[in-house]
């Protein structure tokens, strides 16, 4: 009916002049979690699962950024945030391994340790609706591969990097988060509830050292 209505209106030109001059809705600018220019944000909330990983804020390179060291520990940094995705559908982050490991494998509960990981928490009324997209440095997963987490189908893994070949080097990320969630669950996202870090080597046993730059959700791209 409101599609017939206006088809057919007669609209006063000062009404026509007045509805164009209304500026429109300010878009939305970068949100920035943590550049780490002043160390690690008390917003960070340490989440141990087994053993502790070792988070510091450090200067690599010149580059404010987050050190984890891990030694067949499990444990992450979790930032609690309320942000609507279709506003800022992107996210972007920098990262730098030492290299991966040597028995991870995506594949397996046995090998499911990553030397650096950023991941998106969608929260749920039900904690079994609680899902995760989980970008990796892969081990053996090729780059571009989406896998299902070998514990729960309520997260996904999405390969980032892999292998060794760019172990060592500043690697700048962006990433779509909508579309990989899409991608991964077949339907539109949740709000956000949280951006995490975390390096792991406890089901290895194996130890892996990284490094954490800058973390934004961005607006959507033009």
């Amino acid at each position: 009916m409101l599609r017939k209505f206006f088809r057919h209106a007669v609209v006063p030109a000062f009404v026509l002049s007045v509805t164009l001059a209304v500026p429109a809705a300010p878009a939305a600018k970068p949100l920035l979690i943590d550049d780490f220019t002043a160390g690690l944000s008390a917003k960070w909330e340490k989440k141990v699962f087994q053993r502790e990983t070792a988070y510091e804020p450090v200067v690599e390179e010149g580059r404010p950024a987050v050190k984890a060291e891990s030694r067949s520990s499990a444990s992450a940094l979790i930032y609690p945030i309320s942000i609507d995705p279709k506003a800022h559908p992107r996210l972007s982050w920098s990262w730098k391994i030492g290299r991966t490991i040597g028995k991870g494998d995506e594949r397996t509960k046995g090998g499911d340790d990553y030397a650096a990981r950023v991941y998106v928490v969608f929260p749920s009324t039900f904690f079994w609706g609680t899902r995760a997209v989980n970008y990796i440095w892969a081990n053996r997963l090729p780059r571009g591969a989406f896998l299902p987490n070998a514990y729960t189908g309520n997260a996904v893994m999405v390969a980032v990097e892999s292998g060794d070949g760019n172990a060592g080097k500043w690697i700048e990320e962006e990433r779509n988060l909508v579309e990989d969630y899409r991608r991964a669950f077949g339907e539109d996202p949740p709000r956000i509830g949280a951006v995490a870090i975390m390096t792991d080597t406890d089901n290895t046993g194996e130890e892996a050292v990284a490094w954490y730059g800058a973390i934004r959700f961005l607006p959507p791209g033009p």
